[in-house]
């Protein structure tokens, strides 16, 4: 028994809520601006939609030996998200529906021996392709909170929020970190785990959700408090630096190449 089926699960679970999200949403809804800069919700679910073929793309690479590029370019790839922003709600969700059903039907359908054929995204590291099952995660549970539409990093699934966390520590940019030691709480104030040696400025602490919204951008700090001044978060986010550069590899670069029986 490997960590592929639980993964599989979890991805069947996060793309239903996103696609119950998705359906709720109207076309007055959708030309919204989303939480990203620049992008209405109509942008967000449309990279959504061609990143479930982005990723088919890495798994055919994966089956057959034979490199087929996860976009053709970043400029295809900005220009197509742009095409498809404005398309109508209904048109979204259909777009969503068919993407995630090729994607889980690639991931079904995929030989046990190639999950361990090594795969590469728009930027290195090569990673196996087993790790693409964590990577769509990642893109859905970070693209839904993104929708601001009553999905926030409160309903991140706690094995999500552990398995990115565990991932931004893994690629962590020590030569541009903002925070020296990062810790986290359980609900009743306790720690329950610490990433010492980070660089230089303060140390940091809050509940694991809490954590992974600031690190990633998905909030200004919100449950995140400077150690051991205690000086909490406020509106206009003072105290707190700015969050280090987040995820600047896609992939840790030392993942194991079989499938694990857990990750992390």
């Amino acid at each position: 028994m490997t960590v592929l089926l639980a993964l599989q699960a979890e991805l069947a679970s996060s793309t239903s809520r996103l696609l119950a999200t998705a359906a709720s949403l109207s076309d007055a809804d959708l030309a919204e601006p989303s939480l990203l800069p620049g992008w209405t919700r109509g942008h967000v679910l449309a990279h959504v939609a061609q990143n479930a073929d982005s990723h088919l793309n890495l798994l055919t690479w994966a089956k057959t030996g034979v490199k087929v590029p996860q976009y053709a370019s970043h400029e295809a790839r900005t220009a197509a998200i742009e095409a498809a922003s404005t398309y109508p709600a209904a048109r979204h969700l259909a777009d969503l529906e068919e993407g995630a059903a090729r994607l889980a039907a690639a991931v079904r359908d995929l030989p046990q021996d190639r999950w361990s054929a090594r795969v590469e995204g728009m930027r290195p590291p090569e990673h196996p392709a087993w790790y693409l099952l964590v990577r769509r995660l990642r893109e859905i549970g970070l693209h839904h909170v993104d929708l601001a539409a009553e999905y926030g990093p409160a309903d991140w699934p706690a094995p999500f929020v552990l398995r990115e966390l565990h991932d931004c520590r893994a690629c962590w940019p020590h030569a541009r970190g903002t925070v020296s030691e990062i810790m986290l709480k359980n609900p009743a104030g306790g720690i329950t785990a610490r990433w010492p040696g980070l660089g230089p400025g303060p140390a940091v602490e809050g509940a694991p959700a809490d954590m992974l919204a600031w690190l990633t951008g998905r909030s200004r700090g919100e449950g995140v408090t400077l150690v051991p001044v205690g000086q909490s978060f406020t509106p206009a986010g003072e105290g707190l630096p700015e969050p280090p550069p987040w995820l600047t590899m896609p992939a840790p670069a030392d993942l194991p190449t079989t499938p694990p029986k857990d990750y992390p």
